[in-house]
């Protein structure tokens, strides 16, 4: 879904999963500072919607996600997962209920299989899966932002900023209103250095919850009654996941990012090591400079001098080994 946002000066469409948006509006590090400092907004119109109402949205949608949200408080957010039978992570949900309803803004096109396996689930709940990406956009107010909110927008308010899910109509009025506007890649620079795992970057085919630090924000340990949690239980309370989240600093002096999947080695090695981990997402920050998440394996030393391809990295611990 191609926003009308891209009609905007300087701005530079987005590539890839996040097509659809904008990339930049024509300088990256302004709009990373905007944000920062609480001022603009990002257009997130790209991303699913999905709506479940009914008398047994809280208690149906608390049997199937990792998050314990039967008695979520009106207006609080949150995030959960669906998991594989094996605790592999399959979906991730941004949620909040307005009272009648629980809306969720989910990865761009993962809706339709989350709907598809949502229905498999209704038995003989009352409750109504809703497919609402066509009428709502999803704009997101940083952190510290005094933007005005209009009126019975349903707002998703987290210690990162707010996401408004925005009737699609009222998008390009709003901006005009809540201006500047920042490109996706300034949202993912910030999400890179709050540490901030997503769904397609930070996972693959077999990722579990604990790799990745979503035990407790999107994961709820005193909850069972999901499909995965025994993986989740015996990860937790018998053993340790085989990689870890890190944070990278990445050598300054390169021109060029080493893209997702760059096979990481330990610098003593060389290129021709065995690989260790891989990078998930790079970036450049407006403060930090050349920055990365990335996945590497649990026993790497903390002290451990790396490289990411051609690329001298530094880590910092996101997950302890």
């Amino acid at each position: 879904m191609k926003s009308p946002l891209l009609t905007l000066p300087g701005a530079v469409p987005a590539e890839g999963v996040d097509e659809g948006v904008a990339a930049h509006y024509g300088d990256l590090f302004r709009e990373q500072r905007a944000l920062a400092d609480g001022t603009g907004f990002v257009d997130l119109s790209h991303r699913g919607v999905v709506a479940v109402t009914g008398d047994d949205r809280l208690t149906w949608l608390h049997l199937l996600l990792t998050q314990h949200v039967s008695e979520l408080p009106t207006g609080e957010a949150t995030e959960a997962l669906i998991l594989s039978a094996h605790g592999h992570i399959e979906h991730a949900l941004y949620l909040v209920d307005d009272g009648t309803t629980v809306w969720a803004h989910v990865e761009p096109g993962t809706q339709e299989a989350l709907i598809a396996y949502l229905e498999s689930m209704k038995f003989f709940y009352q409750v109504e899966v809703t497919d609402r990406t066509d009428d709502f956009a999803i704009v997101h107010l940083p952190a510290g932002s005094i933007a005005e909110v209009p009126e019975g927008v349903v707002v998703r308010e987290t210690a990162y900023g707010r996401d408004l899910f925005l009737p699609r109509s009222d998008l390009e009025s709003y901006a005009e209103m809540a201006g500047p506007a920042a490109g996706i890649l300034a949202h993912e620079a910030l999400r890179v250095e709050q540490h901030r795992p997503r769904l397609g970057f930070e996972t693959d085919h077999r990722t579990i919850p604990h790799e990745l630090g979503w035990i407790g924000t999107a994961v709820h340990l005193q909850k069972g009654c999901y499909r995965g949690q025994e993986t989740v239980a015996r990860v937790q309370n018998l053993g340790k996941p085989p990689r870890r989240l890190v944070f990278l600093h990445l050598d300054g002096s390169e021109v060029h990012l080493p893209t997702p999947g760059t096979e990481i080695h330990l610098a003593d090695e060389g290129p021709d090591g065995r690989k260790i981990g891989f990078i998930t997402t790079s970036v450049r920050h407006h403060e930090l400079g050349p920055v990365a998440l990335a996945l590497v394996k649990r026993n790497v030393a903390l002290d451990a001098r790396l490289v990411a391809g051609d690329t001298a990295a530094a880590q910092e611990v996101v997950v302890e080994p």
